[in-house]
């Protein structure tokens, strides 16, 4: 396990924006920290009231949104204009090409919500877009939200990647198989958590190269996003 504390990411203070990166991004970059694998970017973004990201383009990209905090305003060149809301989850395949914007639409609340970006296996295909609600079940504290066959109804990318969400509302344990020949990322987004003895704080991830049985451990009310990639090639 390599972990990556949350005080040692990359930081950018727009004013409007600040947003802290596990990988390097925009003005940030550190050889070390070029990515896992096809999971290229996580970034943790708190936007002011009324700020936001006017319309830009990408191409070729698994964009995933996961708010935290508030809600966020979506527009898109495919006609799709919707708010996200903690507990909701969106998808935007960038394919051949799309532009949006995202905002903070509330006059007094920031926002604050996870932008992950993930590589898709075939390029040029064409854009989408898809968002859902997931409901807490206390009984089943890790949750697929996303997968590359929309298993479980999950959010579907094109990639052979899954996103799990990891949330307890209070103190508890789960158990969770990464199978051989795969790895992992978890990212704490909340709370504290310790992962096969490990202790993790908010902020913090932790890259798992090689499958296995993972144990987490909420010491509260806790939230984290549990990454299952394929396996990632050592230079």
């Amino acid at each position: 396990m390599q972990v990556r504390k949350g005080n040692e990411r990359g930081q950018a203070d727009f004013g409007w924006l600040k947003s802290a990166h596990t990988f390097s991004f925009g003005g940030y970059h550190d050889p070390r920290h070029m990515g896992f694998g096809v999971l290229r970017v996580i970034n943790d973004d708190r936007v002011a009231p009324r700020g936001g990201f006017p319309t830009h383009p990408h191409r070729d990209m698994e964009i995933i949104s996961y708010v935290v905090e508030g809600e966020l305003a979506h527009r898109d060149t495919l006609g799709n204009g919707s708010v996200i809301r903690p507990g909701e989850v969106q998808r935007m395949s960038a394919g051949a090409g799309i532009a949006h914007s995202e905002e903070n639409p509330s006059p007094d609340r920031p926002v604050r919500f996870l932008q992950i970006w993930i590589e898709p296996a075939v390029r040029g295909r064409a854009p989408g877009y898809e968002q859902r609600a997931f409901e807490l079940d206390p009984e089943a504290p890790i949750r697929l939200v996303v997968s590359p066959d929309g298993q479980d109804g999950s959010l579907k990318i094109g990639q052979d990647a899954r996103i799990y969400r990891v949330l307890f509302a209070t103190a508890g344990e789960a158990r969770h198989t990464l199978a051989p020949q795969r790895a992992g990322y978890f990212q704490v987004v909340r709370g504290s958590f310790t992962l096969n003895g490990q202790a993790l704080a908010e902020g913090d991830g932790a890259a798992l190269p090689e499958g296995g049985l993972l144990t987490v451990v909420a010491e509260g009310a806790a939230e984290a996003l549990l990454f299952d990639l394929p396996e990632v090639r050592r230079g």
